[in-house]
């Protein structure tokens, strides 16, 4: 390590160089190739604010015998985790297998918030068209900017209705023109609906209490759901989970009716399915914090061609590792791209993998007003949060402060989140250190204990070089704790 450090401007710039050098060249400028005739299909279907929230993940009180029988037949990952727990930068690391810090998605894209990725970096389906694929999108995209994630084909349905988003897709699916297509396959549910108090049959709009064609209604009562640990057992918290839980079983149907669809035409056999969440659930604990609930998700992966079914893999994986994955898949990594993540392909049929045994997380928005830098290193047992902005209260996102839990917490002077104090919640400090072995709710906090002094120097050093390694403009951060930035970097 170099005994001078740099000063922040001249980061700045060598870091966003850096960024244009080693991701130059854009997909769409290179010619379009004919991908090898036994390629394998890609159907990725990625879920809005869905945590493990599943029969086959545990969650006995819910409905979901789709994702259950996906999970059955290919590997389920029981240590799967986005890397930063917002929708647009969680889908921008999706489609890029770059964190939020390298690929300028920091926060939400849409309106105010403005956030966009940077113009020259590759992603997943500019990547596989030019492979010679076919490519299309059914649902939610909320990256930017477009031009950088080209799809052939936009497929227009409900993206609340996922039995009518299936039926859309059979056209695309059983197209024969001799390409493999990938299916980029969002929709909308769980997300909570507009006002964001009210989640009864949601849609991007309001309500729709009658329902949707071809979706069998499933409801819950408020007595039925399981209170997760990170939640208060509250009437409101119930009403609200009763209704996330229908929202999945929505989806659920629509998952059914798409495999279905793949297997009519005879396509199911060769194609490479994966199913996952874009980031935790709009509860309080969940989306945009970085505790498990909002982090750890579910991650199901159907192999083409595959014999060994069933699987639980217990590998500690990010959301980085997803677009390496689907391209070794393809065959189709490129040479001139340095992702972030590496591929999953070896490790698929391996219970507990040797040397997947960390991973890190990156947050720094979530909306243009939650400046809410977070950087984790979560192995097996310790996990330590560095939360850069530790001396601001740590804002709440609309989604959940207007949501009938949070307000019922403040009306009635609530002072616990499950084991977690308000008080904790809102006001977090500089570091976070949780034994997960111990303290599965992450409510002891052991960053100030002299037993664990070394431990927390180690996964400090680890977090920063993981920051240099990966370009995170936010690793200047830690000249206040007086570690140095390498010159190099």
């Amino acid at each position: 390590m170099s005994n001078r450090g740099i000063n922040r401007r001249d980061f700045l710039r060598t870091a966003t160089l850096g960024a244009s050098s080693i991701w130059a060249g854009s997909p769409l400028l290179q010619t379009r190739r004919t991908a090898p005739a036994d390629s394998p299909n890609i159907v990725v279907i990625v879920t809005d604010n869905m945590g493990r929230d599943a029969g086959c993940y545990g969650n006995s009180a819910i409905k979901t015998p789709n994702i259950d029988a996906l999970a059955a037949d290919g590997v389920k990952f029981e240590n799967a985790f986005c890397t930063t727990s917002s929708c647009s930068p969680s889908r921008a690391v999706i489609l890029s297998g770059l964190y939020a810090h390298a690929n300028g998605m920091y926060g939400l894209m849409h309106a105010y918030h403005h956030f966009a990725c940077f113009e020259d970096i590759q992603t997943l389906p500019g990547i596989l068209r030019t492979a010679g694929y076919r490519t299309g999108i059914n649902g939610k995209l909320h990256v930017a900017p477009p031009e950088i994630f080209p799809f052939d084909v936009e497929i227009d349905s409900d993206a609340r209705n996922t039995v009518q988003m299936a039926e859309k897709s059979r056209n695309f699916i059983s197209q024969d023109d001799n390409k493999p297509f990938f299916l980029y396959f969002c929709p909308w549910d769980p997300h909570r609906g507009r006002p964001f108090n009210a989640w009864p049959e949601p849609n991007p709009f309001g309500n729709k209490p009658e329902g949707y064609e071809g979706v069998e209604k499933i409801t819950y009562t408020p007595e039925e759901v399981n209170i997760p640990s990170y939640l208060p057992d509250t009437p409101a918290t119930r009403a609200e989970l009763a209704q996330y839980y229908q929202s999945i079983s929505r989806l659920d149907q629509g998952l059914g009716r798409l495999i279905s669809i793949l297997k009519s035409q005879k396509k199911y056999e060769n194609t490479l399915i994966m199913f996952l969440s874009d980031n935790g659930p709009a509860f309080p604990g969940g989306l945009a914090t970085l505790y498990e609930p909002g982090i750890n998700l579910p991650l199901i992966v159907k192999r083409p061609k595959h014999k060994k079914k069933g699987i639980t893999n217990h590998a500690l994986v990010n959301w980085t590792s997803l677009t390496p994955t689907i391209l070794d898949f393809a065959d189709a990594l490129p040479a001139d791209v340095n992702f972030q993540g590496r591929s999953l392909k070896p490790i698929l049929e391996e219970d507990h993998p040797s040397e997947w045994n960390e991973v890190y997380a990156s947050h720094t928005f979530h909306e243009v007003t939650m400046y809410t830098p977070m950087r984790v290193l979560r192995g097996r047992r310790f996990k330590l949060i560095w939360n850069i902005m530790w001396e601001q209260e740590q804002p709440v996102p609309r989604d959940i402060w207007e949501s009938t839990t949070w307000q019922y917490l403040r009306r009635n002077g609530i002072e616990t989140l499950g084991k977690r104090s308000m008080d904790t919640f809102l006001r977090r400090p500089e570091f976070e250190l949780f034994d997960l072995q111990e303290d599965p709710d992450e409510s002891n906090n052991l960053a100030q204990r002299p037993e664990f002094a070394d431990r927390m120097e180690v996964m400090k050093e680890k977090i920063k070089s993981f920051q240099e390694d990966t370009q995170d403009p936010w690793v200047i951060e830690w000249e206040q704790q007086g570690l140095e930035v390498t010159e190099e970097y």
